[in-house]
């Protein structure tokens, strides 16, 4: 099963659930594996959100330093570009790793909490990273 596949299975199996058992399960106290899995996948969904607002931030700064760096010579541009593409590298490389991570309870019903789990620790990570680009080096 590919990681498309079981994302489409997982996001299924959430939306037969009932949406209010979904909102009262109290995460701290988590004790069933259905309420873990819920759980896991709303951490993973809040760092996936801020994850998005911040390479947005990103991309805006990479696109401002290419136009600072335009005025020096236009060998010196990329940067905007560059970001894309370590962005589209670093999707492939995550999904494949949190596929991998729920290898270790292939087919049962941890599994989708242990790929939500690795999908929210890369993405909270990744976050951090792009947010180091941010900030202004000194020199």
């Amino acid at each position: 099963m590919t990681m498309r596949t079981m994302l489409i299975t997982s996001a299924l199996l959430l939306a037969a659930t009932p949406a209010l058992a979904q909102e009262d399960v109290d995460c701290a106290n988590a004790t069933t594996q259905a309420d873990m899995n819920i759980c896991s996948d709303k951490d993973y969904e809040a760092a996936d959100a801020e994850l998005n607002t911040v390479y947005k931030q990103t991309v805006a700064a990479m696109r401002a330093k290419d136009v600072e760096l335009a005025d020096i010579s236009a060998d010196y541009v990329g940067a905007e570009e560059a970001l894309k593409k370590a962005q589209r590298a670093w999707i492939g490389y995550r999904d494949g790793q949190c596929e991998l991570a729920g290898f270790e309870a292939r087919g049962g019903s941890m599994e989708p909490m242990l790929v939500s789990g690795c999908l929210a620790q890369l993405t909270t990570a990744r976050t951090e990273e792009l947010k180091a680009l941010l900030e202004p080096t000194e020199n």
